[in-house]
């Protein structure tokens, strides 16, 4: 392909971590050429490359503030990595030009503008795009992707739910009611802002839960379980901080629901199986284990899979999923519904 034909994009917040990985995987698409890059308020203005010196000679492009790519006029699609509440007022514009924008915070997220911003405490400045927003969970999405101008990408611990429950949701194999999410992330997760909290000597040999019934993710989760389900969910949804750079586990816990198989009994592997493989077997991205397989953190970290497997007992249900946080949870799959929204292979940039 002829640079002139390929895609222009520019990437804001491109100094964080999840910005820093999708300059990664820009740089091996085949069909992208990266124009331009702005950095989050308060940073200076320096080559991509003293940012992250492993980028030297991959993007040595200047990093601006974000009027940078609102003067750019040779832009076909923006990827924003800027923190909640800011990434509005730079979609709206763009928007408004013509522009395709990919959302990784949560200002598109949610589709009540109440509980947007009872969570997020500020007043949602841009509801008329928000009503066009897709959420760009991709294995559930796609065609509404495919036509889609404004992407709100998953947040990172709500894909390692939904991937594994949304399909035994909508094959009513569990019960919708007290579910219990225990999930664990890698420090990134928290962005590359300064806290204490996440100091190496306050996160190394040790662990902790952290937002127990205020993490801002969970009406996100239970938005997207409540539409799989037809009905309300309110999970139990509690995070916690690892010892390590990145990666997600998230361990779910639910009862199942008895089935007319033709007689009645609860559902075992046969019908869990079943219900992934309906949902997953043509998703690259997705890999099901067998019932009492382990997925591990190390198996996906720096890749944009999602590991699920699980485990029954009687009329329980655990399972446990991992993802990349970067990757999957945020710049992997904001590049895979890029993909999706311009029918390039999925996979292009990813492996």
């Amino acid at each position: 392909m002829n640079q002139s034909n390929k895609i222009n994009v520019a990437v804001a917040g491109a100094t964080g971590y999840a910005g820093a990985e999708l300059i990664k995987l820009l740089a091996r698409h085949s069909n992208v050429n990266v124009v331009a890059l702005a950095h989050s308020p308060g940073t200076d203005d320096a080559p991509m490359s003293k940012f992250f010196p492993q980028l030297a000679g991959v993007c040595d492009l200047m990093v601006e503030g974000v009027d940078a790519i609102l003067d750019c006029h040779d832009l076909d699609a923006v990827f924003l990595a800027l923190p909640h509440r800011a990434a509005m007022a730079v979609a709206k514009p763009l928007l408004a030009r013509g522009v395709k924008v990919i959302d990784l915070s949560a200002d598109y997220r949610l589709r009540d503008v109440a509980v947007y911003e009872k969570w997020y405490e500020v007043e949602h400045k841009d509801t008329g795009n928000l009503e066009n927003a897709v959420y760009g969970l991709c294995e559930h999405y796609r065609d509404k992707i495919k036509s889609a101008d404004l992407i709100a990408n998953p947040g990172c611990y709500p894909t390692s739910v939904l991937l594994p429950l949304i399909p035994l949701l909508k094959a009513g194999l569990i019960n919708p009611e007290n579910i219990i999410v225990d999930s664990k992330s890698g420090a990134t997760g928290a962005g590359k802002k300064t806290s204490a909290a996440l100091h190496f000597c306050e996160v190394d040999e040790s662990f902790k839960a952290y937002g127990v019934f205020s993490h801002r993710h969970t009406p996100e989760i239970n938005q997207e379980l409540s539409a799989a389900a037809g009905k309300e969910v309110d999970v139990i949804f509690t995070p916690h901080l690892l010892p390590l750079q990145r990666g997600i586990q998230s361990t779910i816990y639910v009862g199942l629901n008895q089935q007319n198989l033709p007689a009645p009994r609860m559902p075992g592997s046969i019908e869990i199986q079943n219900a992934y493989e309906a949902a997953y077997k043509n998703e690259f991205f997705v890999r099901v284990k067998p019932e009492g397989a382990t997925v591990e953190i190390k198996n996906v970290a720096n890749t944009n899979f999602c590991d699920i497997s699980y485990f029954i007992n009687g009329n329980k249900l655990i399972i446990t999923s991992v993802i990349d946080n970067l990757l999957k949870g945020a710049s992997g799959q904001a590049l895979q519904n890029f993909n999706i929204m311009y029918g390039f292979n999925e996979t292009e940039g990813l492996i």
